[in-house]
């Protein structure tokens, strides 16, 4: 099994919400990939294990959210050693922490450009992630989803 991490701020919102997606899609098509999400830190104002905005939107494409969600989580060296491919989902936000955390591995971040809900709403910033994913699968495994 290969593993893909996504990456955004704080592991709440936009990672997870392309973690679920990619596994859903990944499990459906039967490819031998799944993703685990991080965040460079854990933010105080985050209430509950992930963002409603990424429950709503991953059940409105489909995907069921199980009622055991685990917490954010902070990126770690080990997570990058066992990832085979790494996305951190805006290029603005996350090549400074990658600067800043983990110089020595830049070189293996995809950097995307969606935008947190500072800067674009939900509906648009989901939309614009569910493509970045659904590009995405057929690049590393070869399969349309």
């Amino acid at each position: 099994m290969k593993t893909i991490l996504f990456l955004c701020s704080g592991n709440y919102y936009r990672s997870r919400f392309a973690e679920s997606l990619f596994n859903a899609h990944a499990e459906k098509a039967g490819l031998e990939w799944r993703a685990i999400s991080r965040g460079f830190f854990l933010h105080p104002g985050n209430i509950g294990p992930i963002s409603t905005h990424a429950i709503h939107g991953l059940e409105r494409r489909g995907v069921i959210v199980g009622t055991e969600l685990r917490h954010p989580m902070v990126v770690t060296e080990q997570d990058f050693e066992s990832a085979q491919h790494i996305v951190a989902v805006k290029e603005a936000e996350h090549r400074p922490q990658m600067e800043a955390k983990f110089p020595h591995l830049i070189d293996r971040v995809e950097f995307w450009r969606i935008d947190d809900i500072d800067c674009a709403d939900p509906q648009t910033a989901l939309t614009h992630l569910e493509e970045a994913v659904l590009r995405l699968i057929p690049r590393l495994t070869g399969h349309e989803v």
